[in-house]
């Protein structure tokens, strides 16, 4: 995935965090949702079209849109007050398939940190699945691990690439912050439960 791509990734999932919890309006959030859907098609068609038969380069670029119909899909849905069915099934497929990228990026790449990357976008996009396709009241829990995966799978590792200094990134780190991300989310949705309705 591009440094740039990943930065709006980021970007995303941060504004859609904060929609999930609460702080947000849907029809707000989905303009946001068309702009990073968009830039997420049109990036990956183009690599796609000028790969010449590299089918490393056009694999790489079908991830990218695995996640811009998303945000499209989001985007649409929230601006027109659609159901959100949809957009839960959907998710599911993505979250399917982004175990076989993970895969692969353990597997050919040898890049440990993206296939554990990969992994929490599962587990993420598995969140959206019961959340907008199943319809389990999981909002606040979803929320926060979007909030945090905004952080530490996009944002930070995008601009870390933009300056030259990924590779010094250990793998552990990525461990260590995917364990916290569920840890702190848990506990966040657990206080969030425990606070009685005034």
């Amino acid at each position: 995935m591009s440094a740039v791509g990943l930065l709006y990734v980021g970007a995303v999932l941060f504004l859609n965090s904060i929609l999930l919890l609460g702080r947000v309006e849907g029809k707000s959030a989905g303009v946001f949702n068309l702009f990073v859907g968009l830039l997420q098609v049109i990036a990956p068609l183009y690599l796609i079209i000028t790969a010449h038969g590299d089918h490393w380069q056009i694999f790489n670029a079908s991830g990218l849109l695995l996640f811009g119909f998303t945000y499209l899909f989001v985007g649409i849905t929230n601006l027109a007050g659609l159901d959100t069915s949809g957009v839960g099934w959907y998710c599911l497929w993505v979250s399917i398939l982004a175990i076989g990228y993970s895969l692969v990026s353990f597997v050919h790449f040898g890049d440990i940190k993206f296939g554990i990357i990969w992994l929490m976008w599962s587990f993420l996009w598995a969140l959206f699945f019961i959340l907008l396709g199943l319809k389990w009241n999981i909002s606040v829990f979803t929320g926060w691990v979007t909030f945090f995966e905004s952080w530490f799978t996009a944002t930070i590792p995008a601009f870390l690439l933009l300056i030259g200094q990924w590779d010094k990134v250990s793998s552990w780190i990525i461990v260590l912050l995917s364990i916290l991300t569920i840890v702190f989310s848990t506990v966040l949705y657990s206080r969030k439960r425990a606070i009685p309705a005034a």
